[in-house]
């Protein structure tokens, strides 16, 4: 039976090619090793570079993986584990400190969120499992774009149409500029604040958590009404939240804690 999506087919046809590959494959070649239209080719290539699931390289004349390829790739063998790992951890976190909590990992230039513990008796939020969010809004998506690259960063957000807002808040964060500004702030105190930006009246406090080689797999954060924690109080939150994302951290890189 023929696909009612040809286009969506064939990009995921090129996609597991290109993932076949040893180097970087000429469109020509692509083509002809799906039979397709060389002109098909080069327009899904074109969207697909846009996307960042494919990268052209000029000098060869050719096409290989994305970044969203790969992180596509790293999120599924890591959302699990950290997911499964994480929920008892976020769940003692919550009962702790009485206010709400999740974790969250960086899925292209949006937070996505594995792990999500409601407090008793508090508002509910619009955070939930498997809701997608602007990372430069939330708490969560600061504290891993902290420990990014500056590059990497920058390509996330190439344009200013990107940045999104979900209404006036303090601080809020509407150009390239302000965000490199506030990611300094963020790597600079160790943790990363949002002040309504997601929802009024709600404030966020969140941390990262690494892997092995200081790359940023996740965010650990604690939500609440502005009215409840002053920022005075802050260390209140801080704390466990900091103790939290250690004991994460060794989950994750499989060790046990000492001391």
């Amino acid at each position: 039976m023929a696909s009612k999506t040809p286009a969506a087919r064939n990009t995921l046809r090129v996609l597991k090619l290109l993932a076949s590959r040893k180097s970087p494959t000429p469109a020509a070649m692509i083509a002809t090793l799906l039979d397709l239209p060389r002109s098909s080719v080069y327009q899904l290539l074109t969207e697909m570079v846009e996307q960042g699931f494919a990268t052209h390289y000029p000098e060869e004349q050719a096409y290989g993986l994305g970044l969203s390829a790969f992180e596509l790739s790293s999120a599924y063998t890591r959302q699990e584990p950290l997911a499964r790992l994480g929920a008892p951890l976020v769940a003692q976190l919550v009962d702790r400190l009485g206010e709400s909590a999740h974790l969250a990992v960086l899925h292209g230039a949006d937070v996505l969120y594995i792990v999500e513990e409601r407090a008793k008796s508090r508002p509910s939020l619009v955070t939930d499992v498997g809701v997608r969010l602007p990372s430069h809004l939330t708490a969560s998506g600061r504290a891993i774009l902290s420990k990014l690259p500056k590059s990497q960063v920058r390509a996330l957000y190439p344009r200013a149409s990107d940045f999104i807002s979900r209404g006036p808040a303090h601080g809020a964060i509407t150009d390239y500029a302000s965000l490199r500004r506030e990611l300094l702030l963020t790597e600079e105190r160790g943790y990363a604040i949002e002040q309504g930006d997601v929802t009024a009246d709600f404030h966020s406090l969140a941390v990262a958590i690494v892997d092995n080689s200081n790359w940023p797999v996740a965010a650990l954060a604690v939500t609440f009404l502005a009215d409840r924690v002053p920022v005075d109080d802050h260390e209140k939150i801080l704390a466990p939240l900091r103790h939290t994302a250690g004991q994460l951290v060794e989950r994750f890189h499989g060790r046990r804690r000492t001391g």
